[in-house]
């Protein structure tokens, strides 16, 4: 587990994740698409969420094998979780391409967000 409680945090993660991914041995292209959605709701995490912690590894599912995040903080959630996957939704200064796009580079992705309780978002990348 790492902590998100400072931007230097993010490149810790990113370098876990890199870890992960190359140990796991996937392609060059997957790696960058995992290394990229991780970042991305890591700095959400700390931006939004007010900080909070990254669990990290690698996973197995029947004879499938990938790297896994998951993502919890405990600010303020998300009000309409549908309305922010959506391309251009921001809550703040940024593109409105976190959640939408970290979802679409990654394999499997579920969010779940209680306003006032925080936000909990977990993603994996599948060897193909």
């Amino acid at each position: 587990m790492t902590a998100l409680g400072r931007s230097g945090d993010l490149v810790h993660v990113r370098q876990v994740i890199r870890a992960l991914c190359q140990r796991c041995r996937l392609s060059l292209v997957d790696q960058t698409k995992m290394i990229t959605a991780a970042s991305e709701l890591a700095r959400n995490t700390l931006v939004y969420g007010g900080g909070g912690t990254v669990t990290s590894g690698v996973v197995a599912r029947g004879s499938r094998r990938g790297v896994a995040a998951l993502f919890e903080d405990s600010g303020p959630g998300i009000a309409d979780v549908e309305e922010a996957m959506t391309d251009g939704w921001t809550s703040g200064g940024g593109l409105g391409l976190g959640l939408s796009g970290a979802r679409r580079l990654v394999d499997d992705f579920e969010l779940e967000s209680t306003p006032g309780r925080g936000t909990t978002v977990t993603i994996i990348k599948w060897v193909r």
